[in-house]
């Protein structure tokens, strides 16, 4: 790798990195013996792009810094039209199995007093997307050199997406950019501070929730406290939105779609003695089935009107789509599955848990078969219990290792699977 990363002393990491594991079955081209010699750098690269995070949108050095080592491989990467992200294929092949990361930073404080440290105020790898860079180019660095040595039976894409944090998202531009051209199946991994480190979750079906916003902006003639009934009483009519409408929308969706709406922010009025003329809220709606989301905006606004219309207020609701839900594929569930038991132990897969947060791999599981995993970076027997999106968050780095274990064999598995 180039020379101009500080990489991390030996001696911090002898201890630290899982030179071998027990139970793995080892690569052609010695998977395990790579990773024991570049490791260190491995780790030197998530604690670069970790110290100079780049918000959603501006991902133009972590791009480049991808693009230079996968260059210096020997591979012909290919950025994106504004230059922040990066598409590279590995190998040669009619069909293609695609590996994803996201490359983008969270507008949040680094809080953390190591020396990688976040040195961009109020940006911070706090959901792991270092980690997931870094693990995708040590996956596509170890592929580079099965290809080269005729080991890999097919081609690999590698997609480095910029603004998975923020909406618009950055899949849609990835895959008009050809991210997908001849994809056969893609996977992803992400962060999962709830399992210790050497663990992967996996689940087949619904992963992650569809997130979407709806806001609701009521107007009135507003008046006088003491006479609320000559006014629209748009307080009273906020509080019957935030109350009524998640209730009622509980009893007109099958339960076992998913579905939860729940309000974040909400303003009307400035005294204690005036009903104000406008006010607005503005909520989530998290959905995991995907006929549920796909029927939302209607009946969402549709209740919402109706709780209104006793109220005498105007209403105008704005729903906005955000990301659907990620749903995994069952084959490609059971492939990556299968891969992580290969390259770490049957006894380190895990079923992963649901999440009600939102995704925007789902765009890509639109248009071809595929499956994110959890990959587990808490330190076993530690304390200290993170969650992604904290100012503070930290991973154990050994979780580099396991997750390019794990990526490389499930490209070599899909590339059976699926040719």
């Amino acid at each position: 790798m180039t020379s101009a990363l500080t990489l991390p002393e030996s001696s911090t990491l002898t201890s630290t990195w899982p030179e071998t594991l027990p139970g793995a079955d080892p690569l052609p081209g010695q998977l395990d013996r790579w990773l024991a010699s570049r490791g260190a750098e491995l780790v030197a690269v998530r604690r670069h792009i970790h110290a100079h995070p780049e918000l959603s949108g501006h991902e133009f050095e972590t791009a480049a810094l991808v693009a230079r080592e996968l260059a210096v491989a020997g591979l012909q990467p290919k950025f994106l039209p504004r230059g922040n992200g990066v598409l590279c294929d590995i190998g040669t092949g009619d069909r293609v199995v695609a590996l994803r990361a996201d490359l983008d930073a969270l507008p949040l404080p680094d809080t953390k007093d190591v020396p990688y440290r976040s040195q961009v105020p109020g940006a911070a790898h706090a959901c792991g997307h270092d980690v997931h860079t870094t693990v995708l180019l040590g996956v596509g660095l170890a592929l580079a050199q099965l290809d080269q040595r005729g080991e890999l039976p097919g081609r690999v894409r590698l997609v480095f997406q910029p603004s998975e944090e923020k909406f618009p998202s950055g899949a849609p531009e990835m895959i008009s950019a050809g991210a997908l051209k001849d994809v056969a199946a893609i996977y992803a991994l992400h962060c999962a501070p709830q399992l210790p480190v050497g663990l992967i979750g996996v689940r087949s079906g619904p992963f992650t929730a569809a997130a979407d916003t709806v806001e609701v902006r009521l107007t009135g003639k507003g008046g006088h406290t003491a006479r609320p009934h000559l006014t629209a009483d748009l307080v009273h009519a906020l509080a019957r939105v935030i109350v009524d409408a998640p209730a009622l929308l509980d009893r007109r969706v099958d339960p076992r779609a998913g579905v939860s709406m729940v309000f974040g922010a909400v303003h009307a009025g400035e005294v204690a003695n005036a009903i104000p003329i406008e006010g607005q809220a503005k909520a989530t709606v998290r959905i995991l089935n995907k006929e549920a989301w796909q029927a939302a905006p209607e009946l969402i606004t549709n209740l919402i009107k109706d709780v209104v219309s006793a109220t005498g207020a105007g209403v105008d609701v704005r729903y906005t789509r955000g990301v659907p839900p990620v749903i995994n594929d069952r084959m490609a569930t059971a492939v990556i599955a299968a891969a992580a038991g290969a390259a770490l132990g049957a006894d380190r897969v895990v079923e992963a848990e649901i999440s009600m947060g939102g995704e925007d791999f789902a765009f890509y599981l639109e248009q071809v078969p595929g499956a994110m995993i959890r990959l587990g970076t808490s330190t076993p027997g530690s304390e200290v219990k993170m969650d992604i999106h904290q100012s503070g968050f930290d991973v154990d780095e050994r979780c580099i290792g396991y997750g390019v274990r794990t990526m490389v064999h499930t490209a070599l598995a899909a590339l059976s699977s699926f040719f």
